[in-house]
């Protein structure tokens, strides 16, 4: 079972603030984005009342100290200062059963009221003007996004509720989803055993009796397994302040936990190819052979063989594998190229599998200490570590405008080689267009598949084409083969080549390029 901020806690809320009438405002300070607290001095004693239009966290209660607010104020806090301050907190209530808080406030530009829209992802807090407009807002709602448009200069629109009877006149009897005031949560303590009876005494009187359950929630009714509170702002104080930090805590989880485990992947997949690189290197001088024997025996192969069944250098028998496409010189040409390949590339591939194997274990660690995480201290701790071994990239901002996105809307992707490497690909033939023209650099290594349609590749070198090493060159080309029309091909070859010898020809279709000093990887 899990509690949420309903229009009963609203409503105990409410009865303890009420207290406050009559009190000065003389502080507004902006905790975040979306909460507000505000400063009332009454009765020789500063007391705060916070609320917050949190999508997932929206509320408002009393707090039990001065909070921290941001520095310099905001936008949203300094039109409330402008406004407000010093005001006289003429009512403090909730409109109907609804999750709506009011605050009446005469200041001494008028008077003005604070409307706190405490429902979901779509809470807002505002302020409104004696003549119903809006003069401030924290989430700004424009015509395209609604047909209730809440903005500054604007008049306050109502939420388009539906007309509900109040909560106080259903009887056990009725369905009380229907009425306003209902919510899940109330539900649930009805199904229970609670007494209907005893909610309208709660809601009339203004006595309540607030509970509160670790992971659970805060409630101003008992609620099994629930402790008693002394006040509903405590309970619910206590309770979104552990929320909020397990949520917080959780995003970054996920979002670092993403990432570490993609470049884990990589780095398996890496290694994979290194080792399967020093096997062949290991076989060099088999291959070698292997190629000399077809040559040495092509008159026995008929095309289309897929083997050539023959004997070695010593007289024993030996199985050759053949691709039944190619003539017997072309499948000894492509021996001899993967045995040389082999031995050029054995040291180089000795020393990167001893780099990545240890980023691979580091990388486990890292894991680990973030899925054991107990404080958003310890979780940035483990990010920006992984940020300064390059393991993270930043997040793109969303929700600009095409021309202002990253890349000017194309859909680039990005990626980042076991050795730390950015590696950005194409996603259709414009992307290509732009990234090959737009983005890339003379010394950067451009990669594509040859002969075939597939995504343009590049590795951003920071003008050190030498740095980059054979295993995130490979890397690439897997990129270009897996976005390529020969994607479930057994064995591709995919040219790469620095961008400085690709050209495009004057009226070139979309993607198409032609290069030049290009090299050949084969992936297997």
């Amino acid at each position: 079972m899990k509690i949420s901020f309903d229009s009963l806690c609203l409503a105990a809320v409410v009865s303890e603030a009420e207290r406050l009438e009559g009190g000065r405002l003389q502080k507004i300070v902006q905790l975040d984005d979306y909460s507000l607290a505000l400063g009332i001095f009454q009765d020789s004693q500063e007391n705060w009342l916070y609320v917050s239009c949190d999508p997932q966290f929206a509320r408002a209660h009393l707090l039990t100290g001065k909070p921290e607010e941001i520095k310099p104020a905001p936008e949203l806090c300094k039109q409330f200062r402008k406004r407000l301050k010093n005001g006289r907190i003429v009512f403090i209530r909730q409109r109907g059963l609804d999750r709506i808080l009011e605050i009446g406030i005469a200041a001494a530009d008028g008077d003005f009221q604070i409307v706190a829209e405490l429902m979901g992802r779509h809470s807002n807090i505002m302020l409104v003007d004696s003549a119903r407009t809006v003069l401030a807002c924290a989430r700004s709602v424009s015509p395209k996004q609604s047909k209730r448009v809440v903005q500054a200069g604007k008049k306050y629109i109502e939420p388009p509720f539906e007309s509900k009877p109040s909560l106080l006149d259903a009887s056990a009897a009725d369905e009380l989803r229907s009425y306003e005031g209902w919510s899940p949560t109330l539900q649930s303590l009805i199904d229970g055993g609670a007494q209907l009876t005893d909610v309208h005494q709660a809601i009339t009187s203004g006595e309540w009796a607030p509970h509160s359950l670790q992971s659970v929630g805060a409630y101003p009714l008992p609620f099994p397994g629930a402790h008693p509170r002394e006040s509903i702002s405590v309970a619910l104080q206590h309770h979104f302040e552990s929320a909020v930090h397990l949520a917080k805590l959780k995003q970054i989880q996920t979002s670092v936990l993403t990432q570490l485990r993609r470049g884990l992947k990589a780095r398996a997949s890496a290694l994979k190819g290194l080792e399967l690189a020093l096997d062949t290197a290991s076989r060099a001088s088999e291959l070698q052979m292997h190629g000399e024997l077809m040559l040495a025996y092509q008159y026995q192969i008929q095309p289309g063989d897929a083997e050539l069944v023959t004997v070695d250098y010593d007289g024993a028998p030996i199985t050759l594998k053949l691709n039944p496409e190619k003539t017997p010189i072309e499948n000894a040409q492509r021996l001899f190229k993967k045995a040389k390949n082999a031995k050029r590339g054995a040291e180089e591939a000795s020393e990167q599998k001893t780099r990545i194997s240890a980023e691979f274990e580091a990388l486990k660690e890292a894991i680990a200490a973030m899925e054991t995480a107990e404080s958003i201290e310890d979780a940035e701790a483990v990010k920006q570590d992984a940020k300064k071994r390059r393991w993270l990239l930043e997040q793109q901002v969303s929700g600009l405008k095409k021309e202002d996105r990253p890349y000017e809307g194309h859909p680039i992707r990005e990626l980042t080689s076991p050795g730390g490497w950015k590696v950005l690909y194409g996603t259709n033939a414009t992307s290509n267009d732009y990234l090959t023209t737009r983005v890339a650099k003379p010394a950067d290594w451009w990669i594509h598949v040859r002969g075939g349609a597939s995504s343009h590749v590049v590795i951003q070198t920071n003008g050190r084409p030498e740095k980059v090493p054979m295993a995130d060159l490979i890397y690439a080309a897997r990129i270009s083969k897996k976005n390529s029309v020969m994607k479930h091909a057994s064995y591709v070859p995919v040219d790469y080549t620095q961008k400085r010898y690709v050209r495009k020809p004057r009226k070139a279709a979309p993607g198409l390029v032609t290069i030049t000093k290009e090299k050949v990887i084969y992936i297997d």
